[in-house]
């Protein structure tokens, strides 16, 4: 009995040793060495052919070989009478056809507005009160006819306004009106669509006075 314990123990090693060889996968079906990646390359179609890339082999570059980075510049905006002023600034500095005049035509502006009030001790109790209706408003500023006052809100028509103002009295808004911020009126403002690097610095070479201290920047959209 002895005998045939030690003769199995015997059997089952040299049986373990050869499956860890590799040498039964075809036969228990599960192989030793599992499904690593250097055997599953070898079994592919022309395993030799295949190559890891990195990460940034993959990225496809934004522009051409050689193509220059071009970007949209504006300067303003101009009133009617400093256009001119400026539009020669580029005439000598800048090449003819790189650059354009835009002229901008500016709606009237209307507004809801409370005020004047003779000091800020009234304009912020009228803030206060606001605040507690939950009624949102700004305080008007760079605009000497109507400081020190509030807007409840900013329109491009009048009757707009005038809707606005109705909704705010049935909420229990008192005082307010309508009001004309500003007149219909027209910007100029210069633009330079295609601003290679070489353009660049041209425009970056001009003086801020030349320009009346409004440098280009990036095109509003």
């Amino acid at each position: 009995m002895l005998r045939a314990i030690v003769l199995l123990l015997l059997l089952a090693n040299l049986g373990f040793y050869a499956w860890t060889q590799g040498q039964l996968d075809g036969v228990v079906g599960v192989r030793a060495q599992g499904d690593r990646e250097p055997e599953r390359l070898a079994r592919q179609v022309r395993a030799d052919s295949v190559r890891i890339l990195p990460a940034s082999a993959t990225t496809a570059p934004a522009g051409g070989p050689g193509e220059p980075a071009l970007a949209c510049l504006e300067a303003g905006p101009y009133t009617p009478a400093q256009i001119s002023t400026a539009e020669a600034a580029l005439q000598a500095a800048l090449p003819p056809g790189s650059w354009s005049s835009v002229k901008n035509e500016l709606p009237a502006v209307w507004m809801v507005y409370m005020g004047r009030y003779p000091n800020r001790e009234g304009l912020q109790k009228k803030e206060d009160e606001l605040k507690r209706m939950k009624v949102p408003y700004e305080e008007l500023r760079n605009a000497p006819e109507f400081e020190v006052g509030l807007s409840l809100g900013r329109f491009d028509n009048k009757d707009s306004a005038d809707k606005a103002l109705t909704e705010l009295t049935q909420r229990g808004v008192r005082t307010a009106r309508v009001a004309q911020l500003s007149a219909p009126g027209v910007s100029h403002a210069l633009r330079i669509p295609r601003a290679d690097d070489a353009l660049w610095a041209q425009v970056m070479a001009l003086k801020s006075d030349a320009l009346l201290g409004r440098p280009f920047g990036s095109c509003s959209k």
